[in-house]
């Protein structure tokens, strides 16, 4: 008898804990929702995504709504729009007790913004994945124009060069390498402003100061990328600051082991007799 007592016992605590656990699940189903605790991680000072962007965004799709109870409260639903978003690297939503629920985001880092040949911008990032502008925001980082065919896909760097025919139509591997390489390097991601890719298929490099043009010639490879903007690196540093900056009208650095420099034309003055 004793045992079964401790049975019927057992079994009833066990009921009970079941039944409180059920009702607290339902008062937690009922809640309503607060605003979410959004964490956006950004690696630079390009905040492509705000919080009150994406919660605009999140209401507009109606996956946010005032008076939400946390029943219906779809954060798998949430997690997949927001992994959409061209601006999202990776993202993680969970809900928490009391109507609280976190959005935890990483925003992808653009490296260049490019304006191809058909008057279409987009930019590249980090990863080496296009990503299309937004109206709300727009990036200080390097620029790419001039012959340019690429266009804002689903294709990546790692794809492109997976693929020899892509490497050959394709520029955005070069725009990638040149412009991570230009962007780690403070020096020249302080100089450089802009860079134009002529129909020849040479890029040219537009200093911040100066009057002159860099003709930086092709990016195929990462150690010639490095080569080229190493000898620069150097010819600013202990070239220029005695020659004068305004002395040059090109640098050309498509020379293995050399910097050929064309001078500004001497400008010709006339002389009157009178003047003699």
């Amino acid at each position: 008898m004793k045992n079964w007592g401790q049975i019927i016992g057992w079994s009833l605590f066990a009921v009970l804990v079941i039944t409180l656990l059920v009702v607290a699940r339902r008062m937690q189903e009922e809640t309503v929702v607060g605003k979410p605790n959004i964490a956006i991680r950004i690696d630079d000072e390009n905040a492509f995504l705000t919080e009150n962007e994406l919660l605009v965004r999140l209401k507009r799709k109606g996956l946010v709504f005032d008076g939400q109870t946390m029943e219906e409260l779809n954060t798998t639903a949430i997690e997949a729009f927001i992994r959409e978003m061209h601006e999202v690297e990776s993202v993680e939503v969970f809900k928490r007790m009391s109507g609280n629920w976190d959005i935890r985001l990483k925003v992808r880092r653009p490296l260049a913004r490019i304006f191809n040949s058909n008057g279409e911008s987009f930019y590249v990032d980090s990863k080496g994945a296009t990503m299309d502008p937004t109206p709300n925001f727009t990036a200080r980082v390097l620029v790419f124009s001039g012959n340019i065919s690429d266009k804002s896909d689903t294709l990546t760097v790692d794809e492109i060069l997976k693929n020899d025919s892509l490497v050959q139509a394709r520029q955005l591997d070069d725009i990638y390498r040149l412009s991570k390489y230009i962007s780690e390097n403070k020096f020249l991601k302080a100089q450089i402003a802009q860079v134009h890719r002529t129909l020849g298929g040479d890029f040219v490099l537009i200093p911040q100061v100066g009057n002159h043009k860099i003709i930086f010639g092709s990016a195929y490879t990462d150690a010639e990328v490095k080569e080229k903007l190493d000898k620069l690196v150097v010819f600013y540093e202990e070239g220029l600051p005695y020659e004068g900056w305004s002395k040059y009208e090109t640098i050309n650095l498509k020379f293995k082991d050399q910097i050929v420099c064309k001078k500004h034309p001497v400008e010709e003055v006339e002389v009157s007799p009178a003047q003699e």
